[in-house]
């Protein structure tokens, strides 16, 4: 009893702090920002306190637009693992369920099966009409019971079968969701990994040309110290909004991690992968980033991209790594550019890891 009302006690001081914090910032009490509040004050979830604390020490409040990009990028994708348990209780509920109709229904076929070897035997040895009569009725009486039992399994199975088809798709949603990068949108490295690994295969089985390109935004970091993590946030949600709206059909984009992002190409060489490169950085370049809080504008964003292309022999570690080379001269020649495996700086920047 003590103990339930410790956590009583803890989880109250929790909710005051939560609602404390809302009422001096005066923000809204809806769930979403109680939700925030609550897990501050818990500390459970340090990157969450630490953007706050920050946004707060900058800007002295955080506005709905600050609240709505926490809650997206640092709370609403930790609870994929929660929904996967509740829809994994789901099915094994339905199939519990299911086993105990069975079992009813196992049962009644026993007592129909007894009834039917004693009506058998009832008969061999009746003397009367009204024995017989009374034996067949018994039987009709179980013959409906074993028809009302079949019905209801048959029911219940049919619910069965729709619960779980509707419990599948929501795992399907779940998975979809698991390999999605919340920020941006695009597929998360799992993703990536998964996707690579499948492309690199079926172009070298079919003979077919396939490029990679790796892009980076240039000065993320200066973003982060100048303005802080959550306009840092807007500039990766930018440039994977220019992905988005550039990349189509069957090509692959993933946040590869941090401020870097990826494109695979299928059927693509390296002439159609350098023209897609530049029109991303183009495409990126164009749009101007304006502060949410406050609608300053901060300029634009460059990223620089290192484009390289399957060759035969070729594992999907080389691929990246060429790629990854390709991007690091883009960075040491200027930045704001596409530089591919064919390029002399490519070749100064291979030399240079190698010496």
């Amino acid at each position: 009893m003590v103990k339930v009302l410790d956590e009583h006690e803890r989880t109250m001081a929790f909710a005051e702090v939560a609602l404390g914090q809302i009422r001096s910032l005066k923000q809204t009490a809806i769930p979403r920002n109680y939700e925030i509040w609550y897990v501050y004050a818990t500390g459970y979830n340090a990157p969450l306190n630490k953007i706050i604390n920050e946004t707060l020490a900058r800007h002295g409040k955080l506005t709905e637009a600050d609240l709505e990009q926490i809650y997206d990028t640092y709370l609403s994708h930790i609870k994929t693992t929660d929904r996967i348990d509740k829809v994994g209780a789901r099915v094994i509920g339905e199939i519990d369920d299911v086993m105990t109709v069975l079992s009813n229904a196992l049962g009644m076929t026993g007592t129909y099966d007894a009834s039917l070897s004693g009506a058998s035997e009832q008969l061999s040895s009746a003397s009367s009409r009204e024995q017989i009569k009374a034996i067949v009725e018994a039987l009709l009486r179980s013959t409906g019971e074993m028809r009302e039992t079949n019905k209801a399994l048959e029911d219940r199975l049919t619910l069965s079968k729709n619960e779980i088809s509707n419990l599948q798709q929501s795992l399907e949603a779940i998975r979809a969701e698991s390999l999605t990068d919340p920020l941006t949108g695009l597929g998360n490295r799992k993703y990536f990994d998964r996707m690579i690994g499948m492309a690199v295969q079926s172009a070298l089985a079919g003979d077919e040309p396939l490029s990679l390109l790796l892009l980076d935004i240039d000065h993320f970091k200066s973003f982060n110290d100048s303005y802080g993590h959550l306009t840092g946030d807007q500039v990766l949600r930018l440039v994977g909004l220019s992905l988005k709206q550039t990349i189509k059909g069957q090509d692959i984009t993933a946040r590869y991690g941090g401020e870097e992002f990826a494109v695979v190409l299928p059927n693509t060489a390296l002439r159609q992968a350098l023209t897609v490169a530049d029109h991303i950085r183009r495409a990126v370049m164009a749009k101007e980033l304006k502060k949410k809080s406050t609608g300053e504008i901060l300029g634009r964003v460059t990223i620089s991209v290192g484009v390289s292309m399957l060759k035969q022999g070729d594992d999907t570690d080389a691929l990246i790594e060429r790629a990854d080379a390709c991007l690091y001269a883009a960075k040491r020649n200027g930045r704001n550019r596409v530089i591919c495996e064919a390029d002399p700086e490519y070749a100064v920047e291979t030399h240079n890891q190698v010496a």
